[in-house]
């Protein structure tokens, strides 16, 4: 599905739905990873997770664009557009728009795998860490000993 083709779907179930038409730029974003969808307050355009629909189709993509509609016509409208405002919850189950999109399971994954040990000179306290940390700049909570790097496990 190309950007113009989701234009022309946004706009008929906008018409469809809402009876108000879509008056702004639906598209694509590929940077989109951990939602479905995203309303741009300022630009009033919606952007789309090209791997939802890639993954789960068209229904689902049906879904994420009703869902973002709703934030799209409260906000236009001056009503409570966010998630918990009782209107944007009344509009979501008028249209039958989920509430959540299916998760895609690869961005579960944890990007780094590696955990670092850091050991104290003086106590022998251990830190492990998942983020590196400069051993000059820290010491040791326990007794203000120095930091040693005892070994980094992939």
């Amino acid at each position: 599905m190309t950007d113009q083709e989701l234009q022309v779907l946004v706009e008929e179930l906008s018409q469809k739905y809402f009876d108000v038409p879509f008056l702004h730029q639906a598209y694509f974003n590929s940077r989109l990873r951990t939602t479905g969808g995203r309303y741009l307050l300022r630009s009033h355009n919606i952007e789309f997770n090209k791997k939802s629909y890639e993954i789960f189709g068209i229904k689902e993509l049906r879904g994420i664009i009703l869902h973002e509609l709703c934030h799209y016509h409260l906000h236009i409208r001056g009503m409570g557009y966010k998630h918990r405002d009782a209107d944007f919850r009344a509009l979501l189950k008028k249209v039958g728009a989920p509430r959540f999109c299916s998760t895609i399971e690869e961005n579960k994954k944890q990007t780094n795998t590696k955990t670092y040990l850091y050991e104290c000179v003086e106590c022998k306290q251990l830190y492990p860490r998942k983020k590196r940390m400069d051993v000059n700049k820290y010491r040791c909570g326990k007794c203000r000993g120095r930091l040693i790097e005892r070994k980094t496990v992939e």
